[in-house]
């Protein structure tokens, strides 16, 4: 087999973890797991990668900004910005998402 039948055969990890995160219950275990990694070593630059990976996925920002009735100005710069937001915007993002933080099971254990 060579290379360009390789490419031409390979799909690209992203685009398949896109889709993948338009089922909620999926979007819901990578959030989960991306809590658990914030658990473990503090870092929370992870919940919020994987929250713009499901928001991408799920709703463009617009579309977020009105299930949430936020801003989506203010919507698009919290998603973006690497400092903590606060944890009400993560919980309203993540109930606009249809994934409630009592539903992760790594904050509950």
């Amino acid at each position: 087999m060579n290379t360009e039948t390789i490419v031409n055969q390979t799909t690209n990890f992203r685009d398949d973890l896109l889709k993948d995160l338009t089922d909620t219950e999926f979007a819901m275990y990578y959030l989960e797991a991306a809590l658990a990694d914030y658990k473990e070593d503090g870092n929370t630059e992870s919940i919020w990668m994987a929250l713009r990976d499901v928001v991408q996925a799920q709703a463009a920002v617009s579309e977020l900004s009105k299930r949430t009735g936020i801003d989506a100005e203010t919507l698009s710069d919290t998603l973006s910005n690497e400092d903590a937001p606060r944890l009400d915007m993560l919980s309203t993002i993540l109930n606009a998402l249809e994934c409630q933080l009592a539903d992760l099971k790594v904050l509950s254990g």
